[in-house]
């Protein structure tokens, strides 16, 4: 029987996405970093806040963060699993009704404020049109999240940032896709005055052609895509019904569907990742 994986953009087996909360003034000179070695980022962000001693305002915001995602974190830093759900709604709305202003697009992803959640927070978000948020506890592992609404980064920047990178790096197996995932506080580096950590990961993880550099929307947007992807019984043609591409591969050969088009997988001449 055939058999059909899916691949990452262009036939990739590993992805990187960073996540970095509160929309500090140091946010500037991380995404001069991530800028300069090709890094994705997702910057979680309190419209209530914005404007705030020691964060960008919401004109800085919307320019600093072009080529990355703008996410939600509500709309004033709540601890949300003490809040009644009116209160909870009401911050998750608001920040993204406010966030949306300056970024003409859905905002539908967040990270809990003060790594707070549980599981009535969760059952409610669906409702609020979020797809994703992120926890604070991690798993020091690269697979894919199985709980989008619980979705645990590899590890903090802190916490054997390079290490971590250099285990990724290594990973070949193809039969396999891995994720890491990287959360911090831009103002932490310079509590810490180690800058230079995010230096050296950006120079060592930065330029990979194995790697997809992805926001946490891109990741999210990619998988529905191919979990969307509808295919004969006898596994022979899929049809894409999505807007974006999706890269499969069929009995070990890389294969582009594009959006909205049907792919015969019996008789293409194939490209090998």
């Amino acid at each position: 029987m055939t058999s059909i994986l899916m691949c990452y953009p262009e036939g990739r087996h590993k992805a990187l996405t960073l996540s970095y909360d509160d929309g500090r003034f140091a946010d500037r000179r991380l995404v001069e970093i991530f800028n300069r070695h090709g890094l994705k980022g997702t910057f979680h962000i309190n419209a209530g806040l914005l404007g705030a001693p020691d964060r960008l305002d919401a004109e800085e915001a919307g320019k600093l963060y072009e080529g990355h995602e703008i996410s939600a974190h509500t709309l004033t830093h709540p601890t949300i699993a003490r809040c009644p759900n009116e209160q909870i709604i009401h911050e998750v709305m608001e920040d993204r009704r406010q966030l949306e202003r300056i970024t003409g697009y859905p905002v539908r992803g967040m990270s809990y404020p003060n790594g707070s959640y549980s599981p009535r927070v969760k059952a409610l978000l669906p409702g609020l049109g979020i797809e994703y948020a992120r926890v604070v506890a991690s798993s020091g592992q690269f697979g894919l999240p199985h709980d989008l609404l619980e979705w645990q980064p590899t590890c903090h920047h802190n916490h054997d940032l390079l290490q971590h990178a250099e285990t990724f790096l290594g990973l070949f197996k193809q039969q396999y896709l891995y994720l890491m995932y990287v959360w911090g506080h831009s103002y932490e580096f310079d509590n810490d005055n180690n800058w230079q950590l995010m230096e050296e990961f950006g120079a060592m993880i930065g330029g990979q052609p194995d790697i997809w550099y992805c926001t946490n929307m891109e990741f999210v947007n990619y998988v529905r895509a191919f979990d969307n992807l509808q295919f004969a019984a006898d596994l022979s043609f899929v049809s894409n019904p999505s807007a974006a591409s999706v890269w499969i591969k069929v009995n070990g050969d890389t294969v582009q569907v594009q959006g909205g088009q049907q792919v015969r997988l019996d008789n293409l001449p194939r490209k090998r990742c």
